[in-house]
């Protein structure tokens, strides 16, 4: 029987949990993956050795076809080279590319370091903070004392000349909260509050400036500037990078108005252009084939960007190729098998109590080969969602002593199901 190491019941179950109402997992996507061949040969490529010039990225793939279970996946890998992480997911109204300051914001609202990963720690309310206080609390082991560190760390960040000068004083006034006596302590937090606020662009610009002496706001104009202190700034805290994952979930394009799409593509196209003079960050845009293709609102009506970017290639993706088209990711019979027994494996380690009922590996397996034959060559939804699906079905209805349908029936009502969804 197929055995999950270093997986928790806590972790287990949350990853049971999350399959079982049908989203790929916040952790530990890799304890159940299979086909990982070409993650490894991007972490191989693009993460392992740090990310020194910046670049960028793009992925192609239909709704369904896993993108974000590819995101998921590829940020567990850069947790273990060191990288801190961003996932944005891109939406017309609330944070629309032809809004970059909008963009940066919640690239700085949304970072995980590799610590926070491991501790499960993914829903501070300010992650960038957590950052910072890592860093003074790395700072202040060396030097027997925490307001000692936030001065030297305030000081050396000063100095450095490769970040925007008001990005230095939003991150020395927040470490100097920290030398503050401890009985202002919740106005210190509101301050804390009010410094990472400018990343927003938000905040009292008239306070900002009379206390901490910063003096302009984040701006479209300045937006992409102060990205690129983020990326030196990751590098000098000692992380290998800043990987980006920015989903385009919803053809968020397809809904812009005319000029909005314009400024969309022309901050994209910026973007592209200086990313290489960026230290630090990997960018990976995900988007489906409507962004590449469409006449109306795809990249190919704007020609400047059209051949930055060019057309996903009807074949498996390359780490070093420039659009990722993971539709073409082949998926083997040996590969949904292997998922379903790994799956089994989790369930096990996240309901303890449930080996004595729980169906046996090779059945699960045997059933597993029939709902994949069973499966329409043109269904709407992919056959890896419908072989999660059926397997957490099955492992539930097995323990719970129901009957479990055929392969036939079941892919009928997996189908029926989620395509209401």
């Amino acid at each position: 029987e197929m055995t999950i190491a270093g997986i928790d019941k806590r972790t287990a179950e949350e990853i049971i949990e999350s399959l079982r109402s049908g989203v790929p997992p916040r952790r530990g996507v890799s304890a159940y993956a299979t086909g990982t061949e070409f993650v490894e040969k991007v972490r191989k490529r693009h993460l392992d050795q740090g990310i020194e010039s910046g670049k960028i990225r793009f992925v192609n793939g239909s709704w369904g076809a896993g993108k974000t279970h590819f995101f998921r996946l590829l940020r567990e890998h850069a947790f273990e080279a060191n990288l801190l992480v961003s996932t944005v997911e891109l939406t017309a109204d609330q944070t629309p590319f032809n809004k970059f300051e909008r963009v940066l914001y919640e690239v700085v609202r949304n970072i995980t370091s590799p610590s926070m990963y491991q501790n499960g720690n993914l829903s501070e309310a300010l992650p960038f903070g957590e950052v910072l206080r890592d860093a003074l609390d790395s700072r202040a082991a060396a030097m027997d004392s925490s307001a000692t560190a936030a001065e030297s760390l305030a000081v050396e960040v000063m100095q450095r000349e490769d970040l925007d000068i008001d990005f230095r004083r939003v991150v020395a006034a927040y470490w100097k909260t920290f030398t503050a006596e401890e009985t202002e302590l919740s106005a210190l937090a509101e301050q804390r509050g009010s410094l990472l606020q400018w990343f927003e662009g938000e905040g009292q610009s008239t306070a900002l400036r009379r206390d901490f002496g910063i003096q302009k706001m984040v701006t479209k104009e300045n937006a992409r500037l102060i990205l690129n202190s983020l990326g030196h700034f990751v590098k000098w805290l000692g992380f290998a990078g800043l990987l980006i994952l920015l989903d385009e979930s919803e053809m968020t394009h397809s809904t812009m108005r005319k000029a909005s799409l314009k400024q969309a593509h022309n901050n994209l196209l910026h973007l592209i252009n200086e990313v290489g003079e960026t230290e630090g960050i990997f960018l990976l845009y995900a988007a489906v084939p409507e962004f590449f293709s469409d006449q109306r609102t795809g990249i190919v009506q704007y020609g400047a960007l059209a051949a930055r970017i060019g057309q996903p290639a009807d074949k498996a993706p390359a780490a070093l190729d420039k659009i990722w088209n993971i539709d073409k990711l082949e998926n083997s019979d040996a590969h949904f098998l292997e998922a379903a027994s790994k799956i089994r494996a989790l369930y096990l380690v996240a309901y303890d109590d449930a080996k004595d009922d729980v169906i046996d590996e090779d059945a699960l397996r045997l059933h597993v080969e029939g709902l994949v034959h069973q499966h329409p060559e043109f269904a709407s939804v992919s056959p890896w969602r419908m072989v999660i699906t059926g397997v957490i079905q099955v492992l539930d209805r097995s323990v719970e002593g129901d009957e479990i349908p055929s392969p036939a029936a079941h892919n009928k009502s997996i189908l029926a199901a989620l395509q209401d969804d």
